[in-house]
């Protein structure tokens, strides 16, 4: 029975590192809060896909009297509660590359920055215009100015046995 609990503290306390360091990142005073817009980016880097509508849900469960920000206190549980239940899975890499190749008519293997602008912030539900720029931050290939999507999956993708 220790042994058992062992482990469970040891899973709890590796997920609360986790949550920690990735809060810290975006707590930019050091003041234990967030922007409320950090989240949906904050729950992405904990490897949570959210859709816009679930980030919302998530926001309004932590955040206290509007005030725009998320404090760690109200954050930490919820987010372990999300890490360990598995919510918010990522999309399987072999899907995205379906995605991608749906994208490419011409089957070119790349598309370029502007076409994916176009499909991302038109369809579906659609990127802000910084996340398009930071997402093709990550993406296009700086010498060619294109982006070579099947590179761009292993960065967009989190292996599920991790």
């Amino acid at each position: 029975m220790e042994r058992r609990q062992s482990a469970a503290e040891s899973i709890l306390s590796e997920t609360h590192k986790k949550i920690r360091a990735a809060f810290k990142t975006f707590d930019y005073v050091s003041n234990n809060t967030v922007d409320v817009r950090e989240i949906g980016t904050i729950m992405y880097s904990l490897g949570c896909f959210p859709t816009q509508t679930q980030i919302h849900d998530f926001i309004a469960e932590v955040e206290e009297d509007h005030t725009g920000f998320i404090h760690f206190n109200r954050f930490l549980p919820v987010m372990t509660k999300v890490l360990l239940e598995r919510k918010f899975p990522p999309i399987p890499e072999d899907l995205v590359l379906e995605a991608f190749e749906v994208l490419d008519k011409e089957n070119q293997g790349y598309l370029k920055p502007e076409e994916l602008t176009k499909y991302m912030t038109q369809e579906g539900e659609p990127f802000t215009q910084e996340e398009m720029d930071e997402m093709l931050t990550a993406a296009v290939d700086d010498e060619k100015n294109i982006i070579f999507y099947k590179d761009f999956i292993s960065k967009l993708t989190i292996d599920p046995g991790l």
